[in-house]
């Protein structure tokens, strides 16, 4: 217990400094980089929704060289196929011996961090490869099953405006997403300091300040640690809540939701909370922790009705009037 201790002092010292250097490359978007790492610590995945140019691309690329990671950009389009992403078999003739074998080529997937860029652009067929990547930790091609190298995570990233020639991913796939990250328009003072930046010679420089082993560590130190039963029935609650055919769903759940969000999501509640306290160095999760990270686990699983978007009641929305509803209990002094 005193080394899981040390390893979240640490790994809290760690983050203040690689924010910092994370900001010599990203101006502002604080939270979507401490979200971004918390799934990480979380193993889980994310998705980023913003329009185009709010630098995703390079904030992903950014944290890969911050963390030491093998990185991939795959740009999903319509005619992406499972093999593009998985690898396949090549014949191969040895010159000399003239012997005809078969050699597998491993594809992006086989990465630790994986930017799956506008992940909505390709067929379902496609993204079902990704969804067995992401979720077994694995890619089948022919008859073999292939583990991918370790630690392995998805961020994807949709474009919530354009969706002509799209396939809108199912409730199912994004289930298995972690945090549904919102990447907003910068301030004006970030938006002036992101131009003079890009039109001035020069760029910086991230160094690593993690591997991919200590990160493995750090998650099973994020697994450990404790949680009181007030902080699970506060998740179960909150996730329960949002199911319009509950008993304890409010009447304006009943109203403005359609579906709710299902028991993966109390189990990413606490899981997030506790990545969260690790990385403000505390040794414990507690409801405010599951407060903090309802948005970004929420907000892809409860979806609103015909009657909540004609009002403009988005998900975030109702996210944060759930959590004022559902009082928690008082927190228990540590």
């Amino acid at each position: 217990m005193s080394g899981d201790r040390e390893a979240v002092e640490k790994l809290h010292e760690t983050y203040q400094t690689m924010k910092a250097e994370i900001g010599q490359v990203i101006v502002g978007q604080e939270q979507v980089v401490e979200q971004a790492l918390m799934a990480i610590f979380c193993r889980g995945h994310a998705l980023l929704v913003g329009v185009p140019g709010l630098a995703k691309t390079l904030l992903v690329s950014t944290l890969s060289r911050s963390l030491d990671l093998g990185f991939k950009r795959i740009q999903f389009t319509p005619d992406l196929m499972p093999a593009d992403i998985t690898g396949t078999d090549v014949l191969e003739v040895d010159p000399e011996t003239g012997h005809r074998g078969f050699h597998f080529v491993h594809g992006p997937l086989f990465s630790n961090l994986v930017l799956a860029d506008e992940i909505n652009r390709t067929p379902p067929k496609t993204q079902a490869a990704l969804l067995e990547a992401m979720q077994e930790q694995q890619v089948t091609v022919g008859d073999k099953s292939l583990p991918l190298p370790q630690p392995f995570f998805v961020l994807a990233t949709q474009n919530p405006i354009e969706q002509e020639g799209t396939y809108p991913l199912p409730e199912a796939q994004l289930d298995r997403f972690l945090f549904n990250i919102v990447v907003d328009y910068p301030s004006g003072d970030e938006e002036r300091e992101i131009i003079r930046r890009v039109t001035s010679p020069g760029s910086s420089e991230v160094q690593p300040r993690m591997n991919a082993e200590e990160i493995i560590r750090l998650q099973e130190v994020v697994k450990r640690v404790p949680v009181g039963d007030h902080v699970i029935d506060f998740a179960a609650r909150l996730a329960r809540a949002t199911r319009p055919k509950e008993g304890e769903a409010p009447d304006f759940v009943r109203e403005m939701v359609g579906w709710g969000a299902g028991p993966r999501a109390g189990i990413s509640l606490v899981t997030a909370a506790k990545a969260h306290a690790v990385l403000r160095g505390r040794f414990h999760a507690t409801t405010g922790d599951v407060a903090a990270v309802a948005r970004p686990v929420l907000r892809h699983r409860v979806l609103t009705t015909f009657n909540a978007e004609a009002a403009g009641v988005t998900s975030d929305e109702i996210i944060d009037r759930l959590v004022k509803e559902v009082v928690p209990m008082e927190e228990i002094a540590v």
